[in-house]
């Protein structure tokens, strides 16, 4: 193995997606995501069916992610693994498939928070996308999390907002399971908000203090409202469907892009950068370029493929732990709630 090449393995199984990626020195070799189609039918992930699944996935998903990388199992540097937060089952996948390839190459072993990742995927060495300068503000936007979080170094992260029950990923598509619509629903929103009139239906913005979130009220804002139209007029979804979804999605990114106005404002920083599978919104991104300008902001949005969980950022944390020696050992264990 070439002395200067650090190759490493990430692995990620927090949720549905099984994922393996190859990364040498930061830069992504490949980068492969298996998606479970079964929770389509039941409108939701489920645990138990996601777990298996990842069994059934996991070892062509790192095969593929190694062939693709044009290297063999022997030329790898170390492991990095999802140790959590998410699915207990789905985590427990991934850790014990980490340790044990990590104890037949006789490898290091590094467990990875999901969340970090999600923020430093922006350290991706990636030609045209630039990474963000200490200290800078993340907001994580997911089907599980919403957070802002200050990031001060790769690993000095302090959370300063974050929601006080549902997600916004939640928000988003529990609301397409009223309008009727197939999980996942958050991307069809997206969709149908492209076409409609933001401000046609006026829906509540939750009063929460600081600079944390709350999307539960909103989602049931949306269901009584919805019932009442359906009420009054049958076809009402069918009519109204890009308008409602335009000025659900316009309320669901107010919410956000005010938040962040304020976090930017208590802590002088504008340097702003988002992640999770909802800064894949076209809305978000779209809102987020747009304030640059008004509030003197300088964001930065991630490369589309990773925004939803993938391996890739799971590896670009694994490499900058490994240029820190910061390795585990082989009684880590996966943990669903853990924290930064």
């Amino acid at each position: 193995m070439n002395p200067q090449k650090i190759y490493i393995l990430g692995i990620e199984s927090s949720c549905d997606d099984t994922s393996a990626a190859i990364l040498s020195n930061g830069k992504v070799l490949s980068n492969v995501v298996a998606s479970q189609k079964i929770h389509e039918l039941y409108g939701g992930v489920v645990p138990e069916l996601a777990s298996r699944a990842h069994q059934q996935n996991i070892v062509p998903v790192i095969d593929q992610a190694i062939k693709q990388a044009g290297i063999e199992k022997k030329d790898l540097s170390a492991i990095a693994f999802t140790q959590g937060p998410g699915l207990m089952g789905s985590l427990l996948v991934g850790t014990s498939f980490a340790k044990s390839l990590a104890l037949a190459l006789d490898i290091p072993l590094i467990d990875v928070n999901h969340m970090q990742a999600h923020i430093l995927a922006h350290f991706i060495d990636e030609d045209e996308f630039e990474k963000p300068e200490f200290p800078f503000l993340a907001m994580t936007i997911s089907g599980g999390h919403t957070q802002i979080v200050k990031v001060n170094d790769h690993f000095d992260m302090e959370v300063i907002g974050e929601t006080i029950d549902d997600a916004v990923g939640e928000a988003f598509d529990k609301s397409a399971k009223i309008l009727g619509f197939p999980y996942p629903g958050g991307p069809l929103i997206d969709k149908y908000a492209r076409l409609g009139n933001p401000k046609a239906f006026p829906f509540p913005k939750p009063k929460v203090s600081d600079l944390d979130f709350s999307f539960s009220g909103l989602k049931t804002a949306v269901l009584y409202f919805i019932q009442k139209m359906v009420k009054e007029n049958p076809n009402f979804i069918e009519e109204n469907r890009d308008d409602i979804c335009a000025s659900l999605q316009y309320t669901i990114i107010n919410i956000l892009i005010d938040k962040l106005k304020k976090a930017s404002k208590q802590t002088g920083i504008k340097r702003i950068a988002i992640g999770g599978g909802v800064s894949a919104n076209s809305g978000i991104r779209k809102a987020l370029k747009e304030r640059e300008q008004k509030y003197g902001w300088k964001t930065f949005v991630p490369k589309f493929e990773y925004t939803t969980d993938n391996a890739a950022m799971i590896g670009i944390v694994g490499y900058l732990k490994f240029l820190k020696g910061d390795f585990t050992n082989m009684s880590v264990v996966a943990k669903a709630r853990a924290k930064f």
